[in-house]
């Protein structure tokens, strides 16, 4: 198994640039816990983004990072309040990993493992995701 460490796609001519283009249910944390995704454990926080996405697969998003990625998918949900989302159309990187790897969501964070097939996700410098590949190929999209 791979270790990735050090991981920066910005320079990889592997790397694709994508977007996703989904609509997520959400509720909030009420108290700190562990979500045991595909890819690993998911910590959390009182408030917290606990998301469950279009195929069924559930991962958690900082408070932070939620308010900055997710929109309210209409007009009578308030932000902050469970329901469906929609997720910014922002650019990211990902890359097709063609072997079993793990790597950390972010310094110190929690420990994510892909196998062959999986994409690796660079969100920002040093933030990262993975992502199945029957999933990428449903909710992502290249850019360029």
């Amino acid at each position: 198994m791979i270790e990735l460490t050090e991981l920066d796609l910005r320079g990889d001519a592997a790397a694709q640039r994508v977007v996703k283009d989904e609509t997520v249910s959400v509720e909030f944390a009420a108290q700190p816990g562990e979500l045991m995704s595909l890819e690993g454990p998911n910590r959390y926080a009182p408030g917290d983004a606990i998301i469950t996405g279009s195929t069924g697969e559930r991962w958690v998003v900082s408070r932070e990072r939620f308010d900055a990625k997710y929109l309210p998918a209409s007009d009578a949900l308030a932000h902050g309040q469970s329901g469906a989302y929609r997720n910014r159309q922002v650019v990211v990187l990902a890359k097709r990993m063609d072997a079993a790897f793990t790597l950390q969501r972010s310094a110190g964070g929690d420990r994510l493992s892909g196998v062959a097939g999986d994409w690796v996700m660079q969100y920002a410098p040093g933030d990262y995701g993975v992502v199945q590949a029957a999933r990428f190929a449903k909710v992502y999209r290249p850019v360029d």
